[in-house]
């Protein structure tokens, strides 16, 4: 079938525990939902398409036939869709790609996730809000300022009005544990960190509120199973760490994580022009999630940073002596 490679063994007890699909299995995110449900018993069937590994399959989710064949063969009882064109001047860049993604693979997924009875949580973003007027709840109205936040406030549209029992997950700027420094836009900041001989400045005016994927997946996983209880649970919910901080602020944050200096950091508390719109603050109000007691306690920054980033210290030993 174009598109859609098996990777999975049919053989699998499926029957025994629920399933679900995760898309994007192979991102920051994706990663860290396919080991939250995997530790908790379900039987989990993971996507990718470029970075496609053992136990996981390909399939290219802008293929209609593919995915249709995919939720056909598992017929997953909760599908998490994670799969995202999420870099803002990417999306920029290559915008058809993504709306393709973001939009039209989400359209498709939702219609498709409704044929076959599954449950769909898309995860979108706190870039639907311009940041004017923090904090926004899940009713307040989306205003994106850049093409990516259009396109993933079109994807979430997509999946209500074709699923209408889907879930929305709006979540902030993740890091978690990555493959490279440079796979989010927080540990990235470890390599600036480390260029101590020079300095280096650092925005000092747009609040974010950095959260770990480990909190996110430990989210989606309660949401989902209350979901099947309760049909009740559908719509928009709202989940972010608490802890607001700059970039100069996380990179600092980060230094004195590893007890490394940082006076070679300089905070820029002027706003310069960018290619790229951005909201100023766009915190979210996730008092929907505590409500129904669905959210979990978000890790503090330091110890969840320091998590991510060891292994791409010198010294791997380092762990052991700071931790133990």
């Amino acid at each position: 079938m174009p598109g859609f490679d098996f990777g999975i063994s049919k053989e699998e007890p499926m029957a025994l525990s629920p399933s679900v699909l995760v898309t994007g299995a192979t991102g920051l995110l994706g990663r860290a939902v396919y080991r939250e449900f995997q530790k908790s018993g379900w039987f989990v069937i993971g996507t990718g398409y470029r970075r496609t590994r053992p136990n996981l399959l390909r399939c290219d989710l802008t293929d209609e036939e593919a995915v249709r064949g995919l939720l056909q063969e598992y017929k997953p009882d909760v599908i998490v869709h994670c799969a995202a064109e999420r870099r803002p001047d990417v999306v920029d860049r290559h915008t058809q790609a993504a709306i393709n993604l973001n939009v039209h693979a989400t359209s498709t997924l939702a219609r498709e996730a409704a044929a076959c009875g599954s449950l769909l949580l898309y995860i979108s973003t706190d870039y639907v809000f311009d940041g004017r007027n923090p904090p926004y709840g899940e009713d307040d109205g989306p205003n994106p300022l850049n093409v990516y936040g259009r396109s993933k406030l079109e994807g979430e549209r997509e999946a209500l009005r074709h699923c209408p029992g889907a879930l929305v997950l709006r979540v902030p700027i993740l890091f978690g544990e990555v493959e490279s420094a440079s796979e989010s836009a927080v540990t990235v900041l470890w390599l600036k960190v480390q260029e101590s001989a020079e300095s280096c400045t650092l925005d000092h005016c747009q609040q974010r509120f950095p959260t770990d994927t480990r909190d996110v997946a430990a989210v989606c996983r309660k949401l989902a199973e209350r979901a099947r209880q309760d049909p009740s649970v559908r719509g928009v919910f709202h989940f972010s760490a608490k802890e607001q901080m700059t970039k100069y602020e996380m990179a600092v944050a980060i230094a004195q994580a590893f007890n490394l200096p940082s006076n070679h950091l300089i905070p820029l508390t002027e706003q310069l022009p960018a290619s790229t719109l951005r909201p100023t603050n766009s915190r979210l109000n996730c008092s929907r999630l505590e409500l129904l007691n669905l959210s979990v306690q978000p890790r503090p920054f330091t110890s969840a940073i320091a998590d991510a980033l060891w292994p791409f210290t010198p010294d791997k030993r380092w762990r052991q002596t700071v931790f133990h």
